[in-house]
């Protein structure tokens, strides 16, 4: 027996980065997957990884601001995969700046895709558990919401937002058996990352070199340490724990006060 047999995890944003890597733990340890990202290529390669480890999976393709695609997205989990046990909520947006720098479509951006997703997920996941008789959720926030450089203020205002829902969704449904908690990464090697140093013209190699020389570590955090703690919170192990926001950040947060 695997630690997640008979269980139907939701995972978005897995089609990259730590996303992909949740997917693929889950996968090889049991779970049956599906994956919700905006499609493409990426996203089917993927779902024949955790095919490959012996999951059954399903493939959403969907926009986690749309409401209409949200619920479509979980009702066809629900349809074709049994219900809904976990939720990895893994999919973000990244926009840095000064205030004045950003447009306002940026920080729609931000707090559509990185808030308003939890909402729109909620809506229709908490229901699908309750149903299962109670599950586990786990948001990925960032340590820009606890502490941030010049240029991160609309961006961990946003990541801020995900752990205050973090923290009121456990209350509102650990009665119900559902255990709501974030990660809370710090100086991780993403995709996202790089396509982001790429935009303003910086060598990413060299962006990851001075974030992990920042960490009492001295290199930046892999995904899969993530995941290591993503899948302890959504297993029964962690059955005490509900509205944590918990940092797997090299020391970076130690450091920063």
């Amino acid at each position: 027996m695997s630690r997640f047999d008979d269980k139907v995890a939701l995972v978005t944003g897995g089609s990259s980065g730590l996303g992909r890597a949740v997917a693929l733990s889950l996968a090889g340890e049991g779970a049956a997957v599906a994956l919700l990202a905006r499609g493409g290529d990426a996203l089917e390669r993927v779902a024949a990884e955790c095919e490959r480890a012996g999951a059954r999976t399903l493939v959403l393709p969907a926009d986690v601001t749309n409401a209409a695609a949200v619920e479509a997205a979980v009702a066809r989990t629900v349809t074709e995969l049994g219900g809904v046990d976990q939720l990895v909520h893994a999919a973000g947006a990244l926009r840095l700046g000064p205030l004045p720098a950003l447009t306002e479509e940026d920080w729609d951006v931000l707090f559509s895709v990185n808030v308003k997703s939890c909402y729109l997920l909620a809506r229709h996941v908490i229901p699908a558990m309750r149903a299962r008789g109670g599950g586990a959720i786990v948001h990925v926030s960032s340590a820009y919401a606890l502490a941030c450089d010049p240029g991160g203020a609309a961006y961990g205002a946003a990541k801020a937002a995900v752990i205050a829902l973090t923290r009121g969704m456990a209350l509102d449904h650990a009665a119900e058996g559902i255990r709501v908690n974030a990660v809370v990464p710090g100086g991780m090697r993403t995709p996202m990352l790089e396509a982001v140093a790429r935009e303003r013209g910086a060598d990413p190699e060299q962006l990851f070199a001075a974030a992990g020389a920042r960490n009492p570590l001295g290199r930046m955090v892999a995904p899969d340490e993530v995941v290591a703690l993503v899948l302890h919170l959504l297993g029964d192990e962690a059955s005490a724990l509900a509205g944590g926001a918990y940092a797997v950040d090299g020391g970076l947060l130690a450091r920063l006060g």
